[in-house]
């Protein structure tokens, strides 16, 4: 077994392993952390493949943007995992058989394209060696030469929704109750302050005490 094999199966193993934790791990978090290391491992199994360009992207677009994103999402929601997981068991037996049946099928289609095909045969001139050339440079020169224009609409598109998403954000609301800051910079102690003269105001009489009169009194009176 040689060193590019033996990559490959220590990739593959760790692969397999962070894949089964993303879906085994009760904390949210650390299934994004292992999805994040199965997404690694599967961008060194694409080097091994030689698809260079594919494990870069990989990397920058999903490692370095996506999954950061869905790490701080999930650690700012409020999971709560035992309603999440209610059910759970109930369901297994369907989602097992649906795995085993979709392995089986990517199994067979897998075993079928690799017999059917075979590597060509390089038919080289006496003293003729082939120029090395990239998957990243080939790919490259493909997209800014003969699919420029779909390029650079995809771009403008991008733009667009960007510029948008900015705009949208951004807008004047009503129920808005955000402070300008330029204007709390310029308040004046004056603009919020006022004194208000009052009248000297002279003290009223003080009310007369009401006396209690005795129930016998009352009743001689009225009589």
């Amino acid at each position: 077994m040689d060193v590019q094999t033996g990559f490959f199966y220590l990739f593959s193993v760790v692969l397999l392993f962070a894949a089964f934790r993303v879906v085994t791990a009760r904390n949210p978090v650390h299934a994004v952390l292992f999805l994040m290391l199965a997404f690694s491992q599967a961008s060194g199994v694409w080097f091994l493949l030689q698809a260079e360009f594919l494990a870069i992207t990989l990397v920058l677009v999903y490692l370095g943007a996506v999954m950061v994103l869905f790490l701080f999402v999930v650690m700012m929601l409020d999971i709560n995992i035992d309603t999440l997981r209610e059910g759970f068991w109930k369901h297994f037996p369907m989602a097992a058989a649906l795995g085993a049946l979709i392995a089986l099928e990517m199994a067979a289609v897998l075993m079928g394209g690799f017999r059917a095909t075979e590597a060509p045969a390089a038919v080289l001139a006496v003293g003729q060696v082939a120029a090395p050339v990239s998957n990243a440079k080939a790919l490259g020169i493909l997209l800014y030469t003969d699919y420029l224009m779909p390029i650079q609409i995809g771009a403008v598109i991008l733009l667009v929704a960007m510029i948008t998403a900015i705009a949208l954000t951004l807008r004047e609301r009503k129920d808005s109750k955000a402070i300008n800051a330029s204007i709390q910079v310029r308040v004046r102690a004056a603009d919020r302050l006022s004194i208000v003269k009052v009248g000297v105001t002279q003290a009223g009489a003080a009310p007369q005490p009401v006396t209690s009169v005795a129930p016998d009194a009352a009743v001689q009176e009225n009589k």
